[in-house]
Parts: structure tokens; sequence; C-alpha cells
């Protein structure tokens, strides 16, 4: 699609009314509508890094993968120190099933955003936190709990107040014998959030693997009162009474 400049508009500022437009639309999730926008703007000035940007998360949005990769990276040569889409390929790689280059790509991403450790930007840190847990989410999966733990290690350096990633952390531990370890993070995920169910109910499961069910008991019925609708915890809660009746 092209656009043909109106009459007593000069090129250059049909260009700014273009992008101007295409912006918009995009802000404002009317990305069908953007797309041949942005596109014609793009033929035009190449060197618009933040139309590549755009352009990839709308191939992102639309399931086309490899498209959305070549609009990041061409946008990263073009401004390698442009942190969103560095995040944005990163993404897009995982979801690739690359985890080695979106690894890289975070890696890249944190140093960017801020080279000193402990001080990166909050919305970057939350971003990179949420792809480490859910990479983790995957080898926990998949039964790889050393790397699991890597992973969720790496969530909560970058954001430490992350109740499910202390959850996911603690199964993992605990997935590897280590109890003490994993007792710590459900209690840290319950201190950050009380009304996280499953935190109780992982502790439980927990303190019922150690032999102590009195402690056990305790922590299902506390999730259950929390939250009657958590029906992990009745369960537990059902099947131990029974088993003491017998």
């Amino acid at each position: 699609m092209h656009f043909k400049a109106s009459k007593g508009i000069t090129v250059d500022e049909q260009l700014e009314e273009l992008y101007n437009e295409g912006n918009r639309l995009f802000e404002e999730g009317k990305y069908s509508e953007a797309e041949p926008i942005l596109k014609e703007v793009l033929t035009r000035r190449p060197e618009y890094a933040d139309i590549l940007n755009h352009l990839g998360v709308i191939s992102y949005l639309k399931g086309e993968l490899n498209e959305a990769v070549d609009c990041f990276e061409k946008a990263l040569q073009l401004n390698p120190r442009y942190t969103e889409v560095s995040l944005n390929l990163a993404i897009t790689y995982n979801d690739l099933g690359e985890f080695e280059r979106a690894q890289e790509t975070f890696s890249i991403a944190a140093q960017i955003a801020h080279p000193t450790p402990g001080r990166l930007d909050p919305f970057v840190a939350g971003k990179l936190a949420n792809e480490h847990y859910k990479i983790g989410n995957i080898y926990l999966d998949f039964g790889m709990n050393e790397d699991a733990i890597e992973e969720y290690r790496k969530a909560l350096k970058l954001s430490p107040r992350l109740p499910d990633v202390h959850t996911k952390l603690g199964i993992a531990l605990r997935n590897k014998d280590r109890y003490e370890e994993a007792i710590i993070h459900f209690n840290s995920a319950k201190e950050i959030n009380p009304a996280y169910g499953q935190a109780w109910v992982q502790l439980g499961i927990t303190y019922y693997m150690k032999g102590l069910t009195g402690l056990a008991i305790e922590e299902w019925e506390k999730a259950f009162e929390e939250n009657p609708k958590l029906q992990e915890a009745k369960n537990y809660l059902h099947l131990i009474r029974k088993e003491e009746k017998k």
C-alpha cells in the first residue's frame, strides 16, 4: 500500500503524519490498521528502529515468529542499545525454543539497561524475571530440577518479591530432597502474599513428606481458610483425615 502526498503538503510533512498516525494506531492496539501505515513509513525510512520494533510486535502477535525475529534483529542492528527490542527478541527466541539465544539476549539487555548490578530498571528487571520464570517452568516440567532452580534464582535476583517464583523454586528444591531450603522459600512466598494459596499448599506437602503431619494439616487448614475454593488443600485434608480414621 502506498500513500500519496496531499496537495500543499511536502513529502517530509506527509511522512511525519504517517509516522504519527501509525504510532497512534499501534499504541491504541489497532494493529491491523497500523501495520500498512508503518510498513509504508519503513519503505521510506528503513533506519527507523522503533517502526521495526512495532512491526516485530505485530508479527509476533500474529504468530509470525520468524518475521518478528527479522524485524527485531534489524532494529538492534540500527540501535544495539534499544532495550525494549532486546527483550522482545529474547521473548520471541524463547517461544521458538531457542533458549540459549534467548538467554544471551536477556543478558545483553540487562547489561545495557544498567551496567551496575542491583540497579536495573524495575520494568526491565520484571520482564527479565518473568522470562527466567517461564524457562524455569519448562525445565521443571521436564524434571530438570537443577536447571529450573538456576532459572528461578536468576528471576528472584532480579525481582525478589515474586511469590509464585519462590513457590516454584521451593518445589524444585524439594524434588532434590532439599527440604529445608524449600521451606524457606515457601515461607517467603507466604510473607510476600499471604493470600497466595499455593505457597501454603506446597509447604504442607513438604511438611508431610518430612513426616510432620501436624504441621502439614495446619498449613492446609490455613490455606483453605484463606481461600475456600482452593480444592487442593481441601482434598489433602480429606485424605489425611481419612487416613487418621483408619
